[in-house]
């Protein structure tokens, strides 16, 4: 399941679109060489790796097509981890939590572009077994027009990559939800 939202100038515009996972290919070995990490299910290895290998398979698709490598940022991070692990405890999927609250607000309560003017993006998506995995999530965020636009918007040179283990509904196991907190302060 994937969803993605950019907000510029107030406006926030979303894109969703689902993945039937069945129909997916299995990962290639090939298709993220060069990221350590990026075939590791997220139950067997650390929370630093999965995000590495994750901003490494995002700065990958950004590098092919010219534009700069987008830089972690904390607070970014921060934002994106409270958000998968209430979505996790709470079981639902969307850029608005349970209380109401979007994804620019949990930004912006981060401290995250105070004093200036600032540019955001979200990516989400979650999958289990080996589509948890760093380089399926990314390769179902690429093949989803929203989420690419996220990924490939020169304007954005910050983010936080942030997952918790488990799926945003109930039931399902060795599951992983991610999210992307895309920024640009100017």
């Amino acid at each position: 399941m994937l969803v993605s939202s950019t907000l510029r100038g107030g406006l926030v515009a979303a894109a969703v679109a689902v993945a039937a996972l069945f129909l997916l290919p299995t990962p290639s070995a090939h298709s993220a060489s060069g990221c350590k990490w990026a075939h590791s299910h997220p139950e067997s290895t650390s929370a630093a790796k999965i995000r590495s290998a994750t901003l490494c398979l995002l700065n990958k698709e950004r590098r092919k097509r010219g534009l700069r490598a987008l830089k972690s940022n904390r607070k970014l991070r921060q934002a994106g981890q409270r958000h998968t692990r209430d979505m996790v405890r709470k079981a639902y999927f969307a850029h608005d939590s349970r209380s109401g609250s979007d994804f620019a607000a949990r930004i912006r309560r981060t401290g995250y572009g105070r004093g200036g003017g600032y540019s955001l993006g979200e990516n989400l998506a979650w999958g289990s077994h080996d589509y948890a995995k760093p380089a399926q999530i990314v390769r179902m965020w690429m093949k989803s027009p929203g989420h690419r636009a996220n990924i490939l918007r020169g304007k954005f040179r910050e983010i936080g990559v942030a997952f918790s283990l488990g799926a945003p509904q109930r039931g399902v196991r060795h599951a992983a939800t991610y999210a992307t907190e895309f920024g640009a302060r100017y």
